[in-house]
Formats: structure tokens, sequence, C-alpha cells
């Protein structure tokens, strides 16, 4: 990347069973391992496929608002993303499910919105070839 607009830095201490902050100090946030991945999954603990799907998910509304401003449509819209983390030969990996309601725009209107903020997104540009992902919209 040849000029960076904004970097965020964060700092992990401890891996899945620790602790993450922020270089501001806005974010600072105990960890611990999903039951899933067989931990304990501490009350008031997050872990990095929530961080991870917090992220995609407020990036992708983003992109599709700006994508929507440029067709000259006025939407409303709510973005859910799922992060989903398995096996895969030699380690693990994630898959990415996004799901989108927009309303003020018909089905199809809907389906290429999606279509197009994906193409822009960074998130979406970031693990573009690298994870599968899945995009889904509902018009409401």
């Amino acid at each position: 990347m040849v000029n960076a607009l904004y970097t965020a830095k964060s700092t992990a201490e401890g891996g899945r069973k620790g602790t993450v902050q922020s270089s501001d100090g806005n974010l600072n946030l105990n960890l611990s391992m999903p039951k899933g991945l067989g931990g304990t999954e501490d009350a008031g603990t997050t872990n990095p496929e929530q961080l991870f799907s917090a992220g995609y998910a407020a990036c992708f509304d983003s992109a599709l608002q700006m994508v929507a401003g440029q067709a000259k449509k006025n939407i409303s819209s709510k973005v859910t993303a799922e992060i989903s983390i398995g096996q895969v030969e030699g380690g693990f990996g994630l898959s990415a499910k996004l799901h989108a309601e927009i309303s003020g725009v018909s089905q199809d209107e809907a389906v290429e919105l999606v279509k197009a903020a994906h193409q822009v997104c960074p998130y979406s540009n970031a693990t573009r070839g690298n994870i599968d992902v899945e995009i889904s919209a509902t018009a409401v």
C-alpha cells in the first residue's frame, strides 16, 4: 500500500486466554477460548472470531452505504457477519457469511448493492481468495 490513510494498532498478550488492547486504550478486552474450541468461554470476555466478525460487519455496512449513495439509493441497512473457525489441512482456517438487511430498495437491488459492496469493502478485498465468503441480502 502506497499511502496508508489510517493505521490501527492493538497488542495481544496471553493469546486466546489473555487480553487485547488498542494503542489509544479505547479497546481493552479480556479474551477466553470459545467452548467450541475446548475453552471455558468466560462471561464478559471475547475472542478473535467475535472481533473479526464485528469489524467485518461494520466495514461491510459502511461499504454498502457508500455504494448505495453512489447509486443514488436512500437505504437503511444492517449487516450480520458470521466468522467460523475449523480445521483445515495443516492447521485451522476461517470462513465468513455476510447477510445484509436493506430497506428502501427491491430484492434485486439489494442483491446488486451487496455484490457491489463486496467489491469495495477492505475486509472483502483482504479475504478474497483466502477464505470462503458467502454474501446474501434481504430487502425489508
